[in-house]
């Protein structure tokens, strides 16, 4: 297994509270890319909202190869985004992009 960081940007097309953005925070914390060398390293925010309301999510994720990351790191964010309260309607996601590996494999 590895651990890749992924990158999953996306667009609230609503203005959002102070409290969504809390629940979708706790609800994306075991995946937070501060556990990585590179997540730490970089200070990757699991959640980062813009001023015109397009975020990033950045989750770590275990997987065998990068499209099964990058599936799992969807599912992750999708079911969060859920939790929160939102929709894909009020937050829809774009394409989830492999942002780093972080793997013991030398």
């Amino acid at each position: 297994m590895t651990t890749y960081v992924i990158s999953v940007p996306g667009t609230f097309t609503a203005d959002i509270g102070t409290d969504t953005r809390s629940r979708l925070a706790t609800a994306l914390r075991p995946a937070d890319p501060h556990g990585t060398r590179m997540g730490n390293a970089e200070d990757l925010d699991v959640l980062s909202v813009n001023e015109d309301n397009t975020f990033t999510l950045r989750l770590t994720v275990e997987a065998d190869t990068g499209p099964h990351a990058e599936q799992e790191a969807r599912r992750i964010a999708g079911s969060a985004l859920r939790d929160a309260g939102l929709d894909e309607g009020s937050a829809p996601l774009g394409p989830a992009v492999i942002t780093g590996i972080d793997s013991e494999v030398r």
